[in-house]
């Protein structure tokens, strides 16, 4: 009949090997691959009743240490190069290092979750008077270094910041307003002058308009007009003024 054993709970692999690295009081940079393999697999062998989701993690490493290990017993093959070759112990020690950080830091926050569960926090009782009071400014000790020199100064350093402040290119710009001229109301404005006006200058039409919103809307309500056929347009020679003929009683 086999003894019970009570195996330590460790939380991973890495948790194992660390314990054992501790255990045997062994330099972390050089590691004893052979011992403390050995060591693994015989913790490893008590585990296997263990749940095997939890085992196939260390079962893992067992792989890696045993693949270390062999590693390590082959003899060393000479370099050509003179290049050394690389330890084969160095990923596991990397990961060991990283892991045994993140320790120590988890058992210093727990440290500090359990010191913060031991204070009390007061809440605030101050007296309304008490909170409303406000210490009384003397104000002959507030100026009493004050001169009209440093007030000219003092005044002269914020116009100057204000004037650092104005772009002087974009201070110079105008407002653009945007002019409301609609095509219906050019449409009807044109309909309108042609009862009057059966044959009129194009040129003359655009330039009495206000502005170049006026223009570019009523040269669209032109090409409505002549779209439509209520007007028609005609020059007898190239470049010569454009003329508009209605084609609307008067």
């Amino acid at each position: 009949m086999g003894i019970p054993v009570k195996l330590e709970a460790f939380e991973g692999p890495l948790d194992l090997l660390l314990h054992l690295l501790e255990k045997n009081k062994v330099n972390i940079y050089d590691i004893p691959i052979v011992e403390i393999t050995n060591q693994y697999m015989e913790y490893i062998r008590e585990m296997q009743r263990q749940d095997l989701n939890i085992m196939s993690e260390f079962l893992v490493m067992a792989a890696t240490l045993l693949s270390i290990k062999s590693r390590m017993l082959l003899p060393k093959q000479e370099n050509p190069e003179n290049e050394e070759e690389e330890d084969p112990r160095a990923e596991l020690v990397r990961q060991l290092l990283e892991y045994k950080m993140y320790k120590c830091i988890s058992y210093e926050l727990k440290d500090r979750q359990i010191d913060a569960e031991r204070v009390w926090f007061k809440a605030p009782t101050i007296p309304d008077e008490v909170a409303r009071y406000e210490e009384p400014v003397n104000l002959e000790e507030l100026v009493s270094d004050v001169t009209l020199k440093k007030l000219n100064d003092i005044f002269r350093m914020m116009m100057r910041r204000q004037e650092d402040r104005i772009d002087p290119i974009r201070s110079k710009f105008g407002r653009i307003e945007k002019e409301e001229v609609s095509l219906e109301d050019r449409i009807a404005y044109l309909r309108e002058y042609c009862t009057t006006h059966h044959s009129f200058s194009f040129r003359n039409l655009l330039e009495a308009q206000s502005g170049k919103m006026e223009v570019i809307v009523t040269f669209l309500a032109v090409l409505e007009l002549i779209k439509t056929g209520t007007i028609h347009i005609r020059q007898d020679r190239i470049f010569d003024d454009i003329r508009i003929e209605s084609r609307l009683a008067a």
